[in-house]
């Protein structure tokens, strides 16, 4: 797994303000809390104060680093690729696997930067994989959507 190259040398928060999503102020203050709250995201933090959405997020993820954004809402995933990588994989990294071609499997992440994840996934697969990039929300709604019934 080699490290990711990004599409953009700005960080998230330079991104979101550059969209109008955030101002400069709200930014301070989001970083602000993630050092009081290391174990978290930038990205989480700003949807956890309310200051973003996770598609805002999401989406300029995919500006930072070039990965495609996939809304799963409306995606029908087939049976046999949900098989392929199990639940607690899933539950654990926030995935889901969309698409199996050969030995390529696509996935959606909310955090398509999570290369340990990446890793394993490789593994248990034993598939090269290709990230999409998703919301959290839509990713567990896909989890309980196609686990519970396969």
């Amino acid at each position: 797994m080699k490290p990711f190259k990004k599409a953009s040398n700005k960080h998230l928060g330079e991104v979101l303000v550059e969209r109008g999503v955030i101002n400069h102020e709200q930014l301070n203050i989001s970083i602000e809390y993630q050092k009081k709250n290391p174990e978290k995201l930038l990205g989480e933090v700003l949807v956890e104060l309310k200051f973003a959405t996770e598609k805002d997020i999401a989406q300029a993820i995919t500006c930072q680093y070039g990965f495609p954004y996939l809304p799963l809402i409306s995606y029908e995933i087939d049976a046999e690729v949900v098989r392929s990588v199990p639940e607690k994989v899933c539950r654990q990294f926030c995935l889901v696997p969309i698409d199996k071609i050969g030995k390529s499997l696509t996935v959606a992440m909310s955090n398509p930067l999570n290369l340990r994840a990446l890793e394993d996934i490789e593994l248990i697969t034993g598939c090269s994989v290709q990230v999409f990039v998703s919301t959290a929300s839509d990713i567990k709604q896909s989890i309980e959507k196609y686990y519970k019934a396969s």
